[in-house]
């Protein structure tokens, strides 16, 4: 399954950068986040609860960053595991400085196995794309309270 698309902020990529290299905000931005923990340099490890249809779940993973090129350019690998499957995902998120904003390109690759996958690739994708954008909703919204 793959998922991309660009979301603009209106902040500077020199303020948006450094949050997604937060875990406090990372864990707050990320639907159903219940913990991430950093463990080591780059590396993160993450608890989540997730519902699809009628398949919920928690999953314990790690997701570890393995491209950095501040403030341009990030690539996470993505790797979780649940009572009903697993997810593994490979995602490259890239900003492009405007005048004072910041557009936030993403492209992601995700293999899903187990019991979740039976939902459907058309229903997967729509509900990533449901997190994905809730995701970069409440990056923004963590910018807009840094302003406030």
């Amino acid at each position: 399954m793959e998922i991309k698309g660009e979301y603009s902020l209106d902040y500077p990529r020199e303020r948006v950068w450094p949050l997604l290299l937060d875990a406090d905000v990372l864990a707050r931005i990320m639907p159903g986040c219940e913990s991430l923990r950093l463990v080591a340099e780059d590396e993160y490890e993450a608890t989540m609860s997730i519902g699809i249809a009628a398949v919920k779940g928690k999953y314990n993973g790690k997701v570890w960053i393995k491209e950095k090129n501040p403030p341009e350019h990030m690539a996470l690998v993505v790797d979780g595991n649940g009572g009903l499957g697993f997810v593994k995902a490979q995602v490259a998120l890239d900003l492009r400085a405007g005048s004072n904003t910041t557009l936030l390109a993403y492209q992601a690759e995700a293999e899903v196995g187990g019991p979740i996958a039976s939902v459907g690739h058309r229903m997967l994708g729509g509900v990533a794309k449901l997190l994905v954008n809730q995701a970069l909703k409440s990056l923004k919204a963590e910018l807009d309270g840094q302003r406030a």
